[in-house]
């Protein structure tokens, strides 16, 4: 059974280094991307062009965005019965302790730094897609 992990990045290098370490991983993933906050939440909610989407298993969400920031789309998602139960790493550059207790309050369910070095961020991503998609249980999808 393929999983699916949304990555909700605008950076073209962190969606290429995700890729790549997914495929090393060799676990069978689908991988769906939006580019900003208003993309994702269309996405998630089905909205638009994005009405049959499946709902992801992962989500892997950047602070910084355009149009609207990782921390409003994190309150969205929380907030929303059909989407809350889906586990959100926030994968940032911020080490800000003001951008982690934030997330935290905003129930994100992990907060990883991306590191510098391409080879600690493949190491991360097949980490996450490990514990996430391997080890822990998942709540099952949620019929529309």
């Amino acid at each position: 059974m393929n999983r699916l992990i949304l990555l909700v990045a605008d950076q073209p290098a962190a969606l290429k280094q995700i890729q790549g370490a997914l495929q090393e991983c060799g676990m069978c993933v689908d991988l769906s991307v939006a580019k900003d906050g208003v993309e994702a939440m269309a996405l998630l909610q089905r909205k638009g062009k994005h009405a049959d989407a499946p709902r992801p298993d992962l989500i892997l969400l950047d602070l910084s965005l355009p149009k609207k920031d990782g921390r409003e789309v994190l309150a969205e998602i929380k907030a929303d019965d059909k989407l809350k139960r889906i586990p959100v790493v926030i994968l940032t550059v911020s080490e800000s302790e003001e951008d982690i207790l934030k997330t935290y309050d905003l129930q994100a369910n992990c907060y990883i730094t991306k590191p510098i070095h391409s080879r600690q961020f493949v190491e991360i991503i097949k980490s996450v897609q490990n514990f996430w998609l391997n080890i822990v249980e998942l709540p099952p999808p949620q019929t529309p």
